[in-house]
């Protein structure tokens, strides 16, 4: 298995089956999960979508 079949194996587990629509000046959260050796926390971030760009769970902003 090459490099970007992992990478595409990775995403494809990452993907929600239903994503809320959301717009340019809209507010978001989102949530990550972080582990940290042996422990597990979830990392809140909150902004302002400046731009939506690209196509999948690779799209930015």
């Amino acid at each position: 298995m090459n490099a970007s079949e992992i990478i595409k194996n990775i995403e494809a587990e990452q993907l929600k089956a239903e994503v809320p629509e959301f717009r340019v000046g809209d507010t978001v959260k989102v949530y990550a999960k972080i582990k940290e050796g042996n422990r597990e926390r979830i990392q809140v971030f909150e902004g302002t979508v400046l731009k939506k760009q690209g196509g999948s769970n690779r799209r930015n902003g």
